[in-house]
């Protein structure tokens, strides 16, 4: 699987920095929801679904967090926490989020609104979705 990161150029002076997230420019597809995760508790583990058609942009704006991502062949556990990159998470990729760091702030830009008929939430389903697939 490959995973793909953006990186975000940060523009800035003495007064701070400023990251800008345009679609179709630095953002891969049309921005139609962005929301954020914060004050996520210890030990607790988010995600675990994949989507069929949406593709993510996930940043730390601040703290970092591990993710899991699973693509039904391969498995890859990464670190994300750094503001001046995004992680993107194509549709059919099973998504674990975890270790949260206390000040975490996990921002996600999605290519469409909420569906609640786009997520797969149980990870056999899943595998049996992505087996399908490779058999047609």
């Amino acid at each position: 699987m490959k995973v793909t990161t953006v990186d975000l150029q940060v523009h800035g002076d003495e007064r701070g920095s400023l990251v800008a997230l345009e679609d179709q420019k630095n953002i891969p597809f049309a921005i139609r929801r962005v929301y954020y995760l914060f004050a996520t508790k210890p030990g607790v583990r988010r995600g675990m679904h994949a989507h069929r058609n949406l593709q993510q942009l996930v940043v730390a704006v601040r703290g970092s967090c591990h993710f899991l991502l699973d693509d039904g062949k391969e498995r890859i556990k990464l670190l994300l926490d750094d503001p001046e990159k995004g992680l993107l998470v194509d549709s059919m990729v099973w998504r674990e989020m975890y270790d949260f760091s206390t000040d975490c702030v996990l921002m996600v830009l999605a290519s469409a609104h909420y569906d609640a008929n786009d997520y797969i939430r149980d990870y056999d389903q899943f595998r049996r979705e992505i087996d399908a697939e490779a058999n047609r």
